[in-house]
């Protein structure tokens, strides 16, 4: 009785440590896959990018995965767009799964450098001011600064910026489309918007006779509203190619910039380009 006695805790023994080893060992493997200096490490399996899907054609919300929507992490709606787009190439190349995050335009820096995204890509310009807190890799898209009026209205016909002098003008906050407004002589410069979508209902109403942005925006603006007009300038805003290319935004000194630099190399300007049509074609109307 001693003995079967003896052999039975000898076996539970033996069990109880098999237990444990397997223990270690995932909870090893789980710290080697996951964990690394500043938050990043080769071994992680995804991609998160952070935009605020709501600034068409680069990034917008929409209902349903349609031409190629990508689920919103933590939200029932799905995110499009010519960022979405690239990304899915960027996440590809690194072969990571591509997850996005949507997010407010100001809180993206702040997300980045806090480790809650691994990359900014929502049509954000690579200015002087936003490279002294983040990095940025190369060019992905470079358009222009335009203008988004009524159709019909007194500054459709415009040429210049100087034919909106005493008009009702605003950007987003914290873009170079609002700094360029102080181009204009004697314009009403108005508040800063904190996006798009407010802009649009302001420039509907008739609060705004006209808000800046970029050529791939004023498209898709006048596209989705038939209301609305875009005006391109012969003698227009004077602006470096900085605030108006569009780059990944990344944590200082990532170890993603070159990965991600090599993977923009390889996609040609004729397949930019495609890419962006495409969007503007896909964008839904509510945008």
């Amino acid at each position: 009785m001693k003995n079967k006695l003896f052999i039975f805790v000898a076996m539970l023994f033996s069990a109880v440590l098999l237990l444990a080893a397997c223990g270690t060992s995932t909870s090893e493997k789980e710290t080697n896959t996951n964990t690394g200096s500043s938050g990043e490490t080769s071994e992680k399996e995804t991609f998160t990018i952070g935009l605020e899907a709501g600034y068409a054609p680069f990034n917008w919300t929409q209902l349903d995965d349609s031409n190629g929507g990508i689920k919103i992490d933590g939200n029932a709606e799905y995110a499009g767009g010519y960022d979405v787009e690239i990304a899915k190439k960027v996440a590809a190349g690194l072969g990571k799964e591509l997850v996005v995050v949507k997010i407010e335009w100001d809180g993206l820096v702040p997300s980045l450098q806090s480790d809650k995204i691994d990359a900014i890509m929502a049509g954000m310009s690579p200015t002087k001011e936003r490279k002294e807190s983040i990095d940025f890799t190369e060019n992905y898209y470079t358009s222009n600064f335009i203008m988004v009026v009524k159709k019909g209205g007194p500054f459709e016909g415009a040429t210049s910026i100087q034919d909106f002098k005493g008009a009702k003008i605003t950007g987003q906050l914290n873009t170079s489309h609002y700094g360029v407004i102080d181009q204009i002589e004697g314009v009403k410069k108005q508040p800063a918007s904190d996006n798009f979508s407010a802009m649009r209902v302001a420039l509907e109403s008739g609060v705004l006779d006209g808000y800046v942005s970029e050529r791939p925006e004023g498209i898709s603006a006048s596209a989705a509203n038939e209301n609305f007009a875009m005006v391109e300038f012969t003698d227009g805003f004077v602006a470096s190619e900085e605030e108006t290319a569009v780059a990944v935004g990344l944590k200082k000194d990532s170890e993603l910039k070159d990965k991600i630099n090599e993977i923009l190399a390889g996609i040609s300007e004729e397949e930019r380009q495609e890419i962006m049509d495409t969007a503007i074609k896909n964008q839904p109307a509510a945008e």
